[in-house]
């Protein structure tokens, strides 16, 4: 179920229709393309963490680094996705809004990969709290946005 949710968002995300975006870098439409694209590739890793079994560590520090890294990933898509509908606000062109803003309605999808890291921290006798964790990808996702916008 939560792969289908994660597959179901990735299907939102048709590269097909965003070729014919593919405009100059500074126009909303190759913007919002950019975002979308560089989501991609991060909801296919996610697929697979939440295909997999829980991966086991024999050292806290390598539990801390691997969970650090998912999170990081959140920060990333949350961002990607958040600057795409940036762009997109920039025009009145109703397809490339709509393209910004599908994959966002799906974003309670990363709640189910929150879920499979605390199972993940559980078998490995480490603990965290979502909330915390929603709070950091929050805060860190309008920070990362600087360091992922294209320059005009």
């Amino acid at each position: 179920m939560i792969v289908t949710a994660l597959t179901t968002m990735l299907a939102l995300v048709p590269l097909a229709p965003l070729v014919a975006l593919d405009r100059a870098p500074q126009e909303p439409g190759a913007r919002v393309q950019h975002h979308l694209r560089e989501i991609a590739p991060l909801v296919e890793h996610f697929e697979g963490v939440l295909a997999r079994d829980c991966p086991r560590f024999a050292r806290r520090a390598e539990w801390r680094d691997w969970f650090d890294d998912e999170v990081d990933r959140v920060v990333l898509l949350v961002a990607h996705l958040d600057q795409a509908w940036v762009e997109a606000k920039q025009t009145s062109d109703d397809e490339i809004r709509r393209l910004a803003k599908a994959p966002r309605k799906h974003i309670d999808h990363a709640r189910a990969l929150v879920e499979k890291l605390q199972a993940c921290a559980d078998q490995n006798g480490e603990s965290f709290s979502p909330p915390s964790v929603w709070r950091r990808v929050e805060r860190e996702a309008s920070r990362r946005q600087a360091d992922i916008a294209l320059p005009r």
